[in-house]
């Protein structure tokens, strides 16, 4: 990984990001990849039926007692909530409606996002953009934990807690390590979720509302589909820093799972990502993955070698977008 020198408690190199240097020998090898990119005219429709099925839960749900209500919303909503954030990962490449219908794209992730009930799309468009760009930068890539995360959540049950806080601080950490001004779409986003979390208080109650805020915050928290959120980049394996996982989960998270091959083709959508692993096997297979994100949950939590400091760091220069 070229030359480590340790600096606190996480992993410091000082090379570029593997993944530019591999996607050019992958399609230097295997340009018929270019074919992949573009597009997804499926995610639209299967987006559109994943909200409104929130939005009728949303009424089968509006009578139940409090205890059926919490466990419908992490048994069920929970999960739904959770992969319409990973469609809004992909739909924050503009596959959803192509690069040349940006502002669509940001509609669309809008929409997607309304079961959710916070506002979430366009901000994270805005720093998974640099998370791309700059992976592992200091100060940059705000999915890297605060040393403050590093400091408090160090013991088995303090890990549990970090776990159970990951939305909370998917939310702050930006705010603390790279803020940036507020876009107008933001707050466009940010006044259609309120209208719509209105709405549903007012034609379903508040149990409603409580089932779709539950949901997004248990699932995105300890739950075996966040075992993602660790898979994807924490360092397992010392000098590698993202993996890929191929189990079934990946059915409902879009895909999210080959993580490797995503960072390599930002651009090819979720549902077309196993084609890139088929074309080019001899890039991926010998390259350390995960089979199981529960697996993955268990031995982060038990694990002394492994935690919130098990990312690699690196300096980057902030380049200026056009």
């Amino acid at each position: 990984m070229g030359n480590n020198v340790p600096r606190g408690d996480f992993e410091w190199v000082y090379t570029d990001q593997p993944h530019s240097s591999r996607r050019k020998e992958i399609l230097a090898k295997h340009p018929e990849i270019k074919s992949l990119m573009g597009p997804d005219p499926n995610l639209k429709w299967i987006v559109t039926a994943m909200v409104l099925t929130q939005i009728v839960a949303c009424y089968l749900v509006k009578d139940l007692p409090w205890k059926w209500l919490i466990f419908w919303s992490y048994a069920f909503g929970g999960c739904i909530n959770h992969s319409l954030t990973l469609a809004i990962h992909d739909i924050s490449h503009n596959v959803a409606f192509g690069n040349k219908d940006a502002k669509w794209n940001r509609f669309f992730g809008i929409f997607a996002n309304l079961p959710i009930g916070a506002p979430y799309s366009v901000g994270f468009k805005k720093y998974h953009i640099d998370h791309h760009r700059y992976l592992g930068g200091d100060g940059l890539d705000v999915d890297i934990p605060t040393d403050l995360e590093v400091r408090l959540f160090c013991t088995p049950f303090r890990k549990v807690i970090w776990l159970f806080l990951q939305p909370l601080l998917y939310v702050l950490r930006p705010l603390c390590v790279n803020p940036k001004p507020i876009s107008q779409m933001e707050i466009v986003n940010t006044a259609i979720q309120l209208a719509f979390d209105l709405l549903i208080f007012w034609l379903c109650g508040l149990k409603s509302v409580v089932y779709l805020v539950a949901g997004s915050i248990l699932c995105m928290g300890l739950h075996p589909i966040s075992g993602h959120f660790i898979a994807e980049h924490y360092m397992y394996l010392k000098g590698y820093e993202t993996y890929s996982y191929y189990g079934p989960l990946n059915w409902i998270t879009f895909n999210v799972g080959y993580h490797m091959e995503h960072h390599d083709f930002p651009s090819i959508p979720g549902s077309r990502l196993p084609e890139v692993r088929k074309i080019a096997p001899e890039f991926y297979d010998n390259l350390p993955q995960h089979s199981s994100w529960i697996r993955v949950l268990w031995d982060f939590v038990f694990c002394d070698s492994i935690g919130p400091f098990s990312r690699i760091k690196r300096e980057c220069k902030l380049v200026k977008s056009d």
